[in-house]
């Protein structure tokens, strides 16, 4: 596991593309941090490494993870008064980090869900939509799940699209239908090589990571995009804490304070991702149903 620290105002050093936006502390909130924490002195913060922007990926020098996911994390912990230390982990360790105590809140893309709200309390953030992402030019099209049935489409492991995916493929088989032949692979190059060369119809991965791929590589398109939460439920991502822990209101209450301050949607902006700002932080909303 790798740890990089990105601290207070000066972690918008840490990039070499462009300076961090920053916040004020507010006093208030940061009175709401456990003491352990403030005594500490760092958010930790738990996060996983993609290669592709603008969630979170390596800076030009190969080993400061940047992103939307750590702007947002940096913007919480300025307002709690906070340095950022971000700790770098496979998708299934941030869980592992997070359960331990170790970490206090992971930033990475975490969908709230009602089988993670039995362990974990959520602070909202972004919006969660989720794509399917093919080769351009062709004219099939995702609308439900009859369009995956005989398919074969590729999808991280432990991820809600795979939930997702897979109760699609649940309901085709019950139905008749040929089932999905899915496919994991270690990481989005990966994912990306086997769209190219026809080993998959299609990836269906978090929606901001699709969309900024398809819109650069000029190769591929978005032939469909759902919610993250299933159809009957918009999901959302959030700031993620152990259960019980004490932390939850903290975050939320920094999150709304970015939100209006205005700092908020200057992230999201700079990241393309102004269309999955949410108008306010909730505490564990209602999420992607159990199975």
């Amino acid at each position: 596991m790798t740890t990089v620290t990105a601290c207070g105002a000066a972690a918008g050093e840490q990039s070499q593309q462009q300076p961090r936006i920053t916040t004020a502390e507010v006093d208030k909130i940061a009175a709401e941090v456990p003491q352990a924490i403030r005594d500490r002195g760092t958010l930790e913060v738990i996060t996983s490494v993609g290669t592709v922007p603008p969630l979170t990926f390596y800076d030009t020098d190969n080993k400061t993870p940047i992103g939307v996911e750590e702007d947002i994390a940096s913007l919480v912990a300025d307002v709690l008064g906070l340095k950022t230390h971000v700790n770098v982990a496979s998708w299934e360790n941030v869980f592992v980090g997070l359960d331990s105590g170790k970490y206090d809140a992971g930033f990475t893309n975490i969908t709230v869900t009602e089988a993670r709200k039995e362990k974990y309390d959520f602070a909202t953030y972004r919006l969660d939509n989720v794509s399917f992402e093919a080769r351009k030019g062709g004219k099939w099209k995702v609308t439900g799940p009859a369009d995956v049935a005989g398919r074969t489409i590729a999808v991280s492991s432990g991820t809600n699209q795979e939930k997702l995916l897979l109760d699609w493929n649940a309901q085709n088989v019950a139905r008749g239908l040929q089932p999905v032949d899915v496919k994991y692979f270690q990481n989005s190059t990966d994912y990306y090589l086997a769209l190219q060369s026809g080993r998959i119809d299609a990836y269906l991965g978090p929606n901001p990571t699709a969309a900024y791929h398809a819109k650069s590589s000029g190769q591929t398109e978005i032939i469909g995009t759902i919610s993250g939460a299933g159809p009957t439920l918009q999901g959302e991502i959030a700031a993620t804490t152990r259960k019980g822990n004490g932390l939850v209101r903290a975050l939320n209450d920094a999150l709304n304070q970015v939100i209006s301050d205005g700092s908020y949607a200057k992230v999201l902006d700079r990241w393309g991702l102004g269309n999955e700002a949410v108008p306010h932080s909730e505490i564990n909303p209602p999420g992607l149903p159990k199975s």
